[in-house]
């Protein structure tokens, strides 16, 4: 049987793929806002199983089946058996027959990977400690709404060497813009990830990696399961704080992002949080379109 597609990281999909469901998220979301009824998934299941908890992951994915015609099963580890040991590839081989599709949201990687290997269905990265490319799917529908083609633009990434910035590497090879990335010293993005990325690099001061830039994202300082290394990340990460200052060096035009939630007087100020460059609410909202788009890419095809 022929491997279905897949999403788990943002290299699975081509450019063109990546453009074009970026595009027709924003259709989406003009046909829903508009009060058009459109079911291409009538009658489809999306297995959810989560064990990292989640607002915008779970909200957008439930309420985007729902919009599409179909219906979501959201799985704790309370509610399967892989909270009683169960071998993923088991789990993935039962639940693979009864749904359509199925995301997951997990801490190792290679977990998804080999869930992924064992199924009939989709699978779609939820977010590990290594990727989360459903956030970029929705950043990247945010620029082009805002700021139109992201090609050719420069984007600054301040903070964690984690997995969204792990996620905005792979984009700016996908998607062609130039990506600076200021991180303190020991939580620097994956090696091998970045080598094989050739528009993004490393720039230590957060000063210069802003400098000019179209488009300014930050994340928390310690993400979940990070929580007991709060104070060391605090003073470490102080210095990386996008606030009024830092951006005044981006573009004028530039935007700020963040995947939220966002700790205010931590990695960014709340001026700039609730600022006029701030997009960080279109962005949680275009969660829902995107990954609707997603959806209907990876179960219908191509619209």
């Amino acid at each position: 049987m022929a491997m279905p597609r897949q999403l788990l990281s943002l290299l699975d999909l081509s450019p063109d793929e990546l453009t074009r469901i970026i595009t027709r998220a924003s259709i989406l979301k003009t046909l829903h806002r508009s009060g058009d009824v459109f079911e291409p998934l009538k009658n489809r299941t999306l297995g959810m199983i989560f064990e990292k908890s989640s607002t915008r992951t779970r909200v957008s994915f439930e309420v985007g089946m729902q919009q599409l015609g179909g219906g979501a099963l959201f799985l704790s580890p309370r509610d399967t058996q892989l909270g009683r040991g169960e071998p993923v590839e088991d789990t993935a081989r039962v639940l693979s027959r009864m749904v359509d599709v199925i995301t997951v949201r997990t801490f190792e990687h290679a977990k998804l990977e080999l869930f992924a290997r064992y199924s009939r269905v989709p699978v779609i990265n939820a977010l590990t400690d290594r990727f989360h490319p459903c956030q970029l799917l929705a950043d990247m529908e945010t620029y082009a709404e805002h700021r139109g083609d992201i090609r050719g633009r420069t984007v600054a990434w301040v903070g964690d060497g984690n997995n969204m910035c792990h996620s905005y590497i792979n984009a700016s090879r996908q998607l062609g813009f130039k990506l600076r990335i200021a991180c303190p010293e020991g939580y620097m993005p994956d090696p091998d990830i970045l080598q094989t990325n050739g528009d993004a690099e490393l720039v230590r001061d957060p000063r210069d990696a802003v400098e000019g830039v179209d488009l300014v994202v930050t994340d928390v300082w310690a993400s979940m399961g990070q929580e007991g290394e709060q104070v060391e990340r605090a003073a470490r990460f102080a210095p990386y704080q996008v606030n009024a200052g830092l951006m005044s060096r981006a573009h004028p035009e530039a935007l700020f992002m963040h995947c939220l939630p966002a700790h205010r007087g931590e990695e960014v100020t709340v001026d700039v949080l609730e600022g006029p460059q701030s997009v960080v609410w279109d962005e949680a909202e275009n969660r829902l379109h995107a990954q609707k788009a997603l959806l209907e890419f990876l179960l219908v095809g191509p619209a």
